[in-house]
């Protein structure tokens, strides 16, 4: 985000879980699904959570099944929420922020997590070898088979999306896993089919 304060300690870009922040403020910046998911698990963990968004909606991608609970809990006060703001500064105890009224406000935070553009952690498919879109940050692969460009390395779910992971949910990513374990048991077929000719041969 290029802001002050961004690479303090208490500061993530990642949402890992919520029980470490039991009782305590925690601010979340962002306006998807990343956002969502971690604000409503960690209000359910006993946690003070409050959203920071620049936009005056959560943005088109929210789930849909998700979005009335989000709403529900700001509206019942049990998550707080400042639409239409953005963070000016963090500190080591609080995140700093310009309402769109022209307000500044200072939010008290012992923790930050700024899920405003989440992508994938490339770092092992990169170390094997798999080639990325250098925008979007997809993973090279065969949308048939869910094989990378490297051989025997295959993707599922909204690892394949690189940025874009509102395009693949659990409806319409949990199939993968089954086309990629059928592609490997034919290839194994195969490779035994051939083994036996070889032998027989």
């Amino acid at each position: 985000m290029d802001i002050p304060g961004e690479d303090l300690p208490h500061v993530s870009h990642y949402y890992t879980e919520a029980h470490p922040y039991f009782r305590k403020n925690v601010v979340v910046v962002g306006g998807a699904n990343s956002t969502a998911d971690a604000a409503l698990e960690m209000y359910r963990a006993g946690v003070k959570v409050t959203i920071v968004h620049r936009g005056e909606d959560w943005h088109k991608g929210l789930k849909y099944w998700v979005r009335p609970d989000l709403e529900n809990r700001i509206k019942d006060g049990a998550i707080a929420a400042r639409l239409r703001a953005r963070v000016t500064r963090i500190t080591h105890r609080t995140v700093e922020i310009l309402r769109g009224d022209g307000a500044e406000e200072s939010l008290p935070a012992e923790a930050v997590f700024l899920l405003t553009g989440y992508h994938s952690d490339t770092t092992l498919l990169a170390h094997a070898g798999v080639t990325f879109d250098p925008v979007e940050l997809a993973p090279s692969y065969d949308a048939e088979t869910y094989e990378t460009n490297v051989p025997g390395v295959y993707v599922i779910g909204n690892v394949t999306t690189g940025r874009q992971t509102n395009r693949i949910f659990i409806e319409n990513g949990r199939f993968h896993g089954k086309t990629v374990v059928d592609v490997i048991a034919a290839r194994l077929a195969r490779q035994d089919l051939a083994a036996q000719d070889t032998v027989h041969g």
